[in-house]
């Protein structure tokens, strides 16, 4: 990870850690670097913060006084513009959001024309030129200066896509569907309501300020309670940016990624379609997951955390499938990353096709009860990095030994050292992630 930028594109608080200086910034260095022997074309998209429309400005502005013509989406999902800057003449695309993190948060995510995550060297030469290492690049003048385009068509042809890759029809099917007053609170229900379905819809009246307030894959209850109030088929959850959905059964149980990966390895394997024989995971996923895909003959791999790792390993290693607990679920043969709309046709085909009800496909994986503890802190490298805290850590995982585990990492967006801890029960979790809490708060590193 770089200066400014993490995991997941350069996150922060609008107008304190990301300033609209940052983003046209951004643009500037853009449109010079891909301008440099044609006419660049830039697609971006945003979420529906409030401060989306400034960067979304600021970011334009940069582009176009580099030369470049930006084409806007406007209000689309991540994944949207993964897919027209794939498919479409596009040197890159840029995505306005901060995903799951709170309306006052905003960031920008950078995509190469492959539809993939920027590499790691132009993003250092961006925050080279950010801080002024790289000297001043010239300004387009006279006809070369650059345009805007509204580009209403690149997000109906993704709507067309996603629609396309619906093998049955939904109807008679009671879908709830919480749009996390997001990317998807329009697009999500059009595309249901097309393939037939009854669908229930909430998260869907965005006002700059409630982007995953109470609501979507990180606040999933209403939900599950919309599901289970109404005698629906299945519930999907969507978060800001749309690039990751969870789910809830007929009964109103959340459905993690870990359970989407069981049950969707599962049906490909079945089928012949899971190449290799195996699942990409990440070291966040749980141990039942593991059993569960043993026991089914189906091998996996475990990435560090993020959704980039997961598709380098299926890109590198000829995989096809893979994602993250946190519902970022990759179906590479469709998309070059996470899409929630595309988890949630994908499931919707497990679930037609198989004959069984929501709850059914879930047999045979039994989660480890998991615990997660969000430690804000100053400076997580110290933190991760202290003796004492590292052999408290230590003391855990011996304690715990074949019947759980600990993972202690920071968080690649956020101000946060995360401890999860599994185990044979909650109050063993809660234990154990306590006693490594207490050494922080020790020696200082906890804020709260």
């Amino acid at each position: 990870m770089g200066k400014y930028f993490g995991t997941d594109g350069f996150r922060g608080e609008a107008n304190v850690n990301l300033t609209v200086e940052h983003a046209f910034k951004i643009g500037r260095y853009l449109g010079w670097y891909y301008g440099k022997e044609h006419k660049c074309k830039v697609v971006i998209g945003k979420d529906t913060r409030r401060s989306s429309y400034m960067f979304e400005y600021a970011l334009a502005a940069g582009l176009t006084a580099s030369g470049a013509d930006a084409y806007l989406l406007h209000v689309t999902t991540t994944p949207s513009v993964s897919y027209v800057v794939r498919t479409e003449d596009f040197d890159c695309g840029i995505m306005i959001s901060a995903s799951h993190n709170p309306y006052h948060d905003n960031g920008i995510k950078l995509i190469n024309n492959r539809g993939e995550k920027m590499s790691e060297s132009i993003i250092a030469d961006i925050e080279a030129y950010i801080d002024g290492v790289i000297g001043e690049i010239p300004l387009a003048v006279g006809e070369d200066i650059g345009r805007t385009i509204d580009y209403v068509a690149g997000r109906n042809r993704y709507t067309g896509y996603i629609i396309s890759l619906a093998r049955n029809s939904y109807k008679g099917l009671k879908i709830g569907l919480d749009c996390s007053n997001g990317s998807t609170w329009m697009l999500a229900k059009n595309i249901f309501d097309t393939l037939g379905a009854e669908t229930y819809v909430i998260g869907n009246q965005p006002n700059g300020f409630n982007i995953n307030y109470d609501c979507g894959s990180t606040h999933i209850d209403n939900l599950c309670a919309l599901v289970k109030d109404n005698g629906l088929d299945i519930g999907f959850a969507f978060d800001g940016d749309a690039d990751r959905c969870l789910a809830v059964d007929e009964k109103g149980n959340v459905l993690t990624g870990d359970h989407i990966m069981y049950f969707c390895g599962k049906y490909m394997k079945a089928n012949g379609t899971l190449k290799k024989n195996t699942v990409v995971t990440t070291v966040m996923s749980n141990l039942g997951l593991y059993k569960a895909l043993d026991a089914e003959g189906i091998d996996y791999v475990k990435t560090d955390v993020g959704d980039k790792y997961v598709y380098e390993s299926i890109q590198t290693n000829d995989y096809c499938f893979g994602g993250e607990e946190s519902g970022h679920i990759i179906f590479s043969k469709y998309a070059s990353t996470g899409d929630g709309l595309i988890t949630a046709l994908q499931i919707m085909e497990v679930l037609i096709e198989s004959k069984l009800s929501a709850s059914k496909l879930c047999e045979g994986f039994e989660r480890f009860p998991q615990l997660t503890r969000n430690v804000r802190v100053k400076d997580k490298d110290a933190a991760l990095g202290d003796e004492d805290v590292k052999r408290a850590v230590k003391e855990v995982e011996e304690s715990l030994g074949d019947d759980g585990r600990i993972l202690f990492r920071k968080s690649g967006t956020e101000p946060l050292i995360r401890i999860m801890v599994e185990a044979k029960g909650e109050s063993i979790c809660e234990a154990m992630a306590q006693k490594v809490y207490d050494v922080m708060k020790e020696k200082g590193y906890a804020l709260n």
